[in-house]
């Protein structure tokens, strides 16, 4: 099926609905909403984030005011769109289309942009095809498709599911580094009225976006109907709602016409194809339902239709996970917590045999246990992120401790886009410190799993997301957090990576009784701790604690005075002011001949410690 029938069948749509879009506006023109509307919506109101104060007065078209958040949201998500080059056997550039990336490493376009392999395989992604702020031309940055590592296309929807390559063609780029937008089966993403916005390569040129003039007038079983302006080249672009959740794969427009059927041109005359197809009216455009397309993936994938490695990546693709809030990077736009839990229902977390040798998580004592905040869904203490878990303590609402996998030998680089934290849906938000504690002083939200740590093989780009949940940070002062600690994080995450070694790091705060109370709601806790592990070369664990304080920097959080040092200590000095359990750790540590109580060494800096 070519684009022209596409064209075609949803021009036939259009038509047929005449009657019931016209009753709809006249009745939306008086403030009526039907039951059957009244039903979506609250549908609808189900995925709105809980943090959008607003959303609901832009769906009943109350409101238009957005949050100024809507356009860092919107950039990161543009970073996933790209141009295709669909190339002929020659290697001549033989048209454009549009794609995004959907998982972390697949993207969706047209079956009529790629309708079959060999085009796929000779074809091209441009990312960052876009004018920068002063309007001068990025640098493109070109990948490969890999059909032979998964390709699905269906004519009737119009999609095509197809693999890309994850290094980029003529630099070190990865793929990792721009994110995916995942994709909601539930359906009700978008109602007729609400607003859609468009990111698309019209033509073949630099990245636009559509936002003007792009309300929802139809929808349909398997398609939408909006009035976005599109262009040739536009096939395959991604359709959005006001939370920039995908509700669409754009495909085909809807030409205006006259009462001969003649199709019209912008200007009011009776179009030819002399004038060129960018002079050619539209009345609206369509969409195919995101929804639509992954039923259809999930009956195929049910039929037994792929492979193992390719159930591997439509299983990313199904449980690509959502935030509970913004995320902070751009692999990431807004879902439902409904989703996130499913998703988190799925992660496996810290793995306790990845040095071979098991090491498992460290023991509460019962006194720990019964601090332990409820999940709201789900069982079990254990907080569990891709590459690394946690347990939180309810009544300090900051971990015990969490315990993450480095893996040297596929660490992945993604730049740090602007933080925005948000809280885990599992535990209630009361049981979690959230942005207020660092408002007008000098803490920063300093990650107890470095943001780097997880972020390795081709769940990376996830797993630097799940660093940033508030679980995963404790109140650090910034001299602290900067520089000796940082500088400690460095010097393991850079062992592991200089020679490609698997290391499982486990850290946490000391919970004292003369904590400092801050602002009468907060204990900062005045002493971080790690314990690092890794396998020698005869295959033994080797373990070593490290414990550093910054009670004389919060000692006046205004003027920050004193020294701040690393101690390098025994485990079981860490379980003695912990409580925690570690185990046959203890068994491991070079320095297990040493007395818990007694004198610390001091490291004076990164290149001091041993491993």
């Amino acid at each position: 099926m070519n684009s022209d029938q596409h064209d075609q069948d949803a021009a036939a749509r259009f038509d047929a609905r005449r009657d019931e879009r016209q009753a709809h506006q006249s009745d939306s023109a008086k403030g009526i909403i039907s039951f059957a509307e009244m039903t979506k919506l609250d549908a609808r109101r189900d995925m709105i984030h809980p943090d959008d104060g607003l959303a609901l007065e832009r769906i009943l078209g109350t409101s238009d005011l957005l949050e100024i958040n809507f356009l860092d949201l919107g950039r990161r998500a543009a970073r996933t769109v790209g141009r295709i080059q669909v190339r002929d056997l020659s290697g001549h550039v033989r048209e454009f289309g549009t794609g995004f990336v959907v998982s972390p490493g697949l993207l969706l376009t047209n079956n009529h942009v790629l309708p079959a392999a060999d085009s796929a395989r000779r074809s091209l992604l441009d990312l960052d095809f876009e004018d920068d702020e002063h309007f001068r031309p990025r640098t493109p940055v070109v990948f490969s498709l890999d059909p032979d590592r998964f390709f699905h296309t269906d004519a009737a929807l119009d999609f095509t599911l197809v693999a890309v390559r994850p290094v980029a063609n003529d630099g070190p780029a990865e793929l990792a580094n721009y994110g995916f937008l995942p994709l909601i089966e539930k359906k009700g993403k978008v109602l007729v009225d609400e607003y859609v916005a468009a990111i698309q390569h019209p033509g073949g040129a630099p990245k636009k976006i559509a936002l003007r003039n792009n309300k929802v007038v139809d929808v349909f079983d398997d398609f939408i109907h909006y009035t976005t302006d599109t262009e040739r080249g536009a096939s395959g672009s991604p359709v959005f709602n006001d939370q920039w959740q995908v509700v669409a794969l754009h495909h085909a427009g809807v030409k205006k016409r006259d009462s001969a059927g003649r199709v019209l041109a912008v200007d009011g005359a009776v179009w030819t194809p002399a004038m060129g197809e960018d002079r050619i009216a539209y009345v609206a455009n369509e969409g195919v339902r995101i929804s639509s397309i992954m039923a259809h993936l999930r009956c195929a994938l049910t039929a037994g239709d792929f492979t193992t490695e390719q159930k591997v990546l439509l299983d990313e693709l199904f449980t690509a996970p959502p935030p509970a809030a913004p995320a902070g990077g751009p692999a990431r736009v807004l879902a439902t917590a409904e989703r996130a839990l499913e998703f988190f229902s799925r992660v496996k977390g810290y793995e306790a045999d990845f040095l071979g040798p098991r090491v498992e998580l460290p023991k509460l004592s019962p006194a720990q246990v019964a601090d332990v905040p409820k999940r709201i869904k789900g069982r079990g203490h254990v907080l569990k992120y891709v590459h690394f878990s946690l347990v939180m303590c309810r009544s300090r609402r900051i971990a015990y401790y969490t315990a993450v996998n480095i893996d040297g030998r596929q660490t992945v680089t993604i730049p740090r886009d602007r933080d925005v934290w948000y809280f885990d849906p599992r535990i209630a938000r009361e049981d979690q410190i959230g942005p207020d504690l660092y408002e007008r002083n000098d803490l920063d939200q300093g990650h107890l799993v470095r943001r780097n740590d997880p972020v390795w093989g081709s769940s990376a780009a996830v797993a630097n997301e799940d660093t940033f949940h508030f679980t995963n940070c404790a109140p650090q002062h910034a001299r602290l957090n900067r520089r000796t600690w940082l500088g400690l994080e460095d010097y393991i995450l850079n062992n592991a990576d200089n020679h490609d070694l698997k290391v499982s790091v486990f850290t946490g705060p000391v919970f004292r009784a003369d904590d400092m109370t801050y602002r009468g709601a907060y204990r900062l806790p005045a002493e971080f701790w790690k314990v690092v592990v890794m396998r020698r070369d005869d295959d033994s664990l080797s373990a070593t604690a490290y414990l550093q304080t910054q009670k004389n920097l919060l000692e006046d959080l205004e003027f920050a005075y004193g020294s701040y040092r690393t101690y390098q200590v025994a485990v079981s000095r860490i379980e003695a002011i912990t409580g925690l359990d570690f185990g046959r750790l203890r068994d491991f540590d070079p320095l297990a001949d040493m007395e818990s109580t007694g004198p610390a060494r001091v490291i004076g800096g990164p290149e001091d410690v041993r491993l």
